[in-house]
């Protein structure tokens, strides 16, 4: 298993500050002794309509030349244009398919396996059955796109900041009604504990369709910090054979945070315990 660290608190998405360009975001996880970067595609970090051909060269030379590789890649899921995959609005559908899109060509030029899928949310107005099919013929059609990258779409249920792929159970069925072999699972052990779930039970029941995770504690806090059993954690993922990134996505939430201090505490507690 290797480690990674989201931009989230190093960018400014969802909250402004703190925000580093993403150049030196890059040589501070190098530095800190990271094997990958997941990026989340927001400002100022890697929006694609803020990106010229020349500027994507370059994040891909200093990703090289700082041995980073990239994890994995996430469009910003909500707020400003919305990127609601199941939205009443064909539109705001449309746009979002197209950033899922935009965001695989990255994952391709940056070689990131894998895109995560945020599946949307469900509009006060819209069924939940129809919102459930409008969601699922986005991943249909952003998988059958990243497909032609080698890149794997991964469903995360976020119960604690959406309303349509709450849990494990959500997560298992859309992949299989999506049906194609590019379609695979993570979870965030900070949804498991807003649902007072436990982490481990989703390791052993997604088993080979989990491809990716994110370590959070219940308040974004570093793994280690908090109540949630990272060591049953990790053993769960030997026991099943997952051997993807541990993704640190936490401090994000609040402005009083200190990036650096947290990607430290993280990697020391997670080397600890692999």
């Amino acid at each position: 298993m290797k480690l990674s660290f989201n931009t989230w608190v190093y960018s400014s998405f969802p909250v402004w500050v703190p925000a580093y360009p993403l150049d030196e975001v890059i040589r501070r996880l190098a530095r800190l002794g990271y094997d990958g970067i997941e990026i989340g595609a927001a400002a100022p970090h890697a929006y694609p309509d803020y990106l010229t051909a020349e500027r994507r060269r370059d994040i891909k030379q200093l990703l090289d030349d700082n041995n980073l590789a990239v994890s994995s890649m996430l469009p910003a899921p909500g707020g400003g244009a919305g990127f609601n995959v199941a939205s009443a609005n064909p539109a705001e559908r449309a746009a979002a398919i197209d950033m899922y899109k935009r965001v695989a060509d990255l994952c391709a030029e940056w070689n990131s396996p894998t895109l995560l899928y945020v599946a949307g949310w469900q509009v006060f107005g819209t069924s939940r059955a129809q919102a459930w099919a409008w969601s699922r013929s986005a991943l249909e059609e952003v998988a059958d796109h990243a497909a032609g990258h080698n890149v794997t779409v991964c469903v995360e249920p976020t119960s604690a900041d959406s309303n349509l792929i709450d849990s494990c159970d959500d997560t298992i069925t859309l992949i299989e009604e999506a049906g194609r072999p590019n379609v695979a699972a993570m979870f965030d052990t900070f949804h498991t504990h807003y649902r007072n779930e436990v982490p481990t039970d989703y390791v052993y029941r997604l088993g080979d369709r989990l491809k990716h995770i994110h370590l959070s504690e219940a308040d974004r806090n570093p793994p280690g910090t908090g109540s949630i059993d990272f060591v049953g954690l990790v053993q769960a993922l030997r026991d099943v054979n997952f051997d993807g990134y541990l993704t640190m996505e936490i401090g994000f939430s609040r402005r009083a945070v200190d990036p650096d201090d947290m990607a430290r505490q993280s990697i020391t507690y997670l080397k600890s315990i692999l």
